[in-house]
């Protein structure tokens, strides 16, 4: 449990989570319901037939292990599903469901997305399970999603209904559902691209067999420069997810302090809820103590090693550049100046070469070819300040978003190369 929920209310992480779900169009006015189970067996559920755009903490309902129920309205139609599962799943102590679009899509074409497609969405969801359609509310459909969660999966989609997940806290099954949504966005978004590749299960494996935390030592107190970086840092890692650059699993950012010295984003902190004192020091190789440093450490101090004008990196999961990333369609800046000037040509890097080599990785990159797509794996982004590494994401993203909707469209009209060389005497790379 992050220390965030450690001493929250039930009634309040529900509404908290809610509002996240509902501010990013993953559930409609009316639809959805979540719930947590506390150590005593109590369930605590949203309410039936109340706006989910503006619920309160007063509107959560308390049901008791005897059927009493507390609460100024009647619990979620949904409330025996969630009984079912946590039946089911004695460990479990939080549910989502909801309706958000791209799993709605897999839902009515009775599919399930493959989260095999990045090693982050294998290891947060697993494999998806399937329930078949039964009618909502209903006793019947509660047996057929907890007898699918009573086979192992965490996170099943619901024929012709939704999504649901279910995790140890309900931070954990917010996180499944909202990468779920994520993955299933991504393989729709790959799918106008051409095929999609998977992950084999050594390919799964690979991020996590030859990882070694970094060593650890003691740091002096930060000084006011370490300080301000902190800040921005924080910042632009909010923003990014409020801007949905990344997700609450996904993604790390680092900015340089000083010759071989940087600050990361930590391992497994809720991208939304970053602090200042959540971001790690890293320092010859080494980091803060008691603290747990992004595992893109090592290749950023690589890339900061071999390239003195580097000073911000970020690796990150943006719907449309990533899936770039999962199909072998090639990329192309050279849509608009701004595009190309901000990312000059992209080009793509190997499965694998991130986790096995961190040094032939800072060699491949450049200041002059600051964006690379790493296959399954998102992006690559280089940048001489945070501003200016954020700056580049957004355009990239923006980019492969314009040439995702360009395809049904017509034929992609790229600028010749007598544009692009006018533009590199007139923009110059760094």
């Amino acid at each position: 449990m992050e220390r965030h929920t450690l001493y929250t209310h039930p009634r309040d992480e529900l509404v908290e989570t809610m509002r996240r779900i509902y501010r990013y169009r993953m559930t409609t006015t009316s639809g959805g319901n979540l719930s947590i189970r506390d150590e005593s067996g109590v369930v605590w559920i949203t309410p039936s037939q109340v706006d989910k755009g503006g619920l309160t903490r007063e509107d959560i309902v308390c049901v008791h292990p005897d059927g009493r129920v507390e609460g100024r309205h009647a619990p979620s139609s949904e409330l025996p599903f969630h009984q079912a599962i946590y039946a089911a799943r004695p460990e479990f102590r939080g549910i989502v469901h909801a309706h958000p679009v791209a799993l709605v899509a897999f839902s009515i074409c009775r599919e399930t997305p493959n989260t095999r497609l990045l090693h982050q969405a294998f290891s947060v969801c697993g494999e998806v399970g399937f329930a078949p359609y039964r009618l909502p509310g209903s006793q019947r459909l509660g047996e057929e999603i907890a007898g699918t969660f009573g086979e192992g999966y965490s996170c099943v989609i619901m024929e012709n209904h939704g999504v649901v997940t279910g995790g140890e806290d309900l931070q954990t099954a917010f996180q499944r559902f909202e990468t779920l949504e994520f993955a299933a966005k991504t393989i729709i978004k790959a799918r106008h691209l051409g095929p999609v590749h998977y992950l084999n299960d050594e390919q799964i494996a690979l991020p996590r067999s030859g990882f070694t935390p970094l060593e650890e030592t003691d740091m002096p107190p930060p000084g006011g420069t370490e300080k301000e970086l902190r800040r921005q840092l924080r910042d632009f890692v909010r923003r990014g997810y409020q801007q949905r650059l990344m997700i609450s699993t996904e993604g790390s950012f680092s900015a340089r302090l000083d010759e071989d010295a940087f600050l990361i984003t930590p391992y497994r902190v809720d991208r939304s809820r970053v602090e200042m004192e959540d971001i790690v020091l890293v320092r010859e190789g080494r980091k803060q103590r008691g603290t747990m440093a992004s595992r893109a450490a090592r290749n950023h101090r690589a890339i900061y090693r071999r390239h003195p004008s580097v000073n911000a990196i970020i690796n990150a999961y943006t719907v449309n550049a990533t899936a770039f990333s999962v199909s072998q369609h090639p990329f192309s800046a050279r849509t608009i100046p701004e595009s190309y000037i901000f990312l000059r040509d992209v080009d793509r890097l190997p499965y694998g070469l991130q986790f096995r080599n961190s040094s032939e990785l800072a060699e491949a990159v450049s200041p002059q070819r600051p964006v690379w797509m790493l296959e399954n794996d998102g992006v690559l982004v280089l940048g001489a300040s945070i501003l200016n590494a954020f700056d580049r994401l957004e355009v990239l993203e923006s980019t492969a978003e314009a040439v995702i909707n360009a395809l049904p469209i017509g034929t992609l009209s790229v600028m010749p190369e007598n544009v692009i060389d006018e533009l590199n005497h007139a923009f110059p790379p760094p």
